[in-house]
Order: structure tokens, then C-alpha cells, then sequence
């Protein structure tokens, strides 16, 4: 994918939720989305736990996928106990490189609020 179509196509999928809202004239979010998502997760997660073997999804879990990162989103593989496997991110062009790079203490500052904020209830 040429880079200036990549880089259109990542800030358009970074604002989605905001064009669903203006496509729908502030009277709603995107939470049909969400909704879906959630439903297809538990939907995998309830056929591993009845044994289905070979049930992949895609997670914001912990794992160390991305060193200096405790949490990140990737692929996995579910099984009857959790998540079975962490599949790995393949290769980064160089502005994906880049872009990680550029958020990562963003994000890292994002993950230390959130486990402050779990290990305080």
C-alpha cells in the first residue's frame, strides 16, 4: 500500500467513531460496533471453552509482544483456559515503525493508569 493512501487510511480508521457520530447528526455513537464486537468475542470464548480448538480472535491483553509495553492489542489464539497463544505481529513497514514509536509513551502512560486504577478497587 503506497504511504501517503496507508497514512489516509490509518487517520480514517483512528477517527471512525467520529464519523459515525457526525454521519448520524449527534443523535447516536458507534456502539452497534462495539456491541458486535463484544458478542463475537464472547461468542469465541464460549466455543473454546467447549473445546472448539482453533479459535482466534484479536485482544488488548497482557502479554510482552512489545517490549516496554505490558498490554497491547494482537491476535491470539483462545483456549479452554484463556489465551492460549499470542500470535506475533510480523513484521512493521516503516511508517508503521514509526507510528509505534510515536505513541508508545502514550500508550505506556495509558497502561500505568489503568492498572493504578484497577489496584485501587
Amino acid at each position: 500500500l503506497e504511504q501517503g493512501r496507508a497514512k489516509a487510511l490509518m487517520a480514517r480508521i483512528q477517527d471512525a467513531g467520529t464519523e459515525v457520530v457526525k454521519a448520524k447528526a449527534g443523535t447516536g455513537s458507534a456502539t452497534l460496533s462495539m456491541a458486535y464486537a463484544a458478542a463475537r468475542f464472547g461468542d469465541s470464548c464460549l466455543r473454546a471453552l467447549a473445546g472448539e480448538h482453533g479459535v482466534y480472535e484479536y485482544a488488548y491483553v497482557e502479554s510482552k509482544l512489545v517490549p516496554g509495553l505490558d498490554f497491547f492489542s494482537s491476535r491470539v489464539r483462545i483456549g479452554y483456559n484463556g489465551v492460549a497463544e499470542f500470535l506475533p505481529l510480523g513484521s512493521l513497514n516503516n511508517l508503521e515503525s514509526d507510528n509505534l514509536n510515536a505513541l508508545r509513551s502514550e500508550l505506556a502512560g495509558s497502561i500505568k493508569k489503568g492498572v493504578e486504577f484497577v489496584n485501587t478497587k
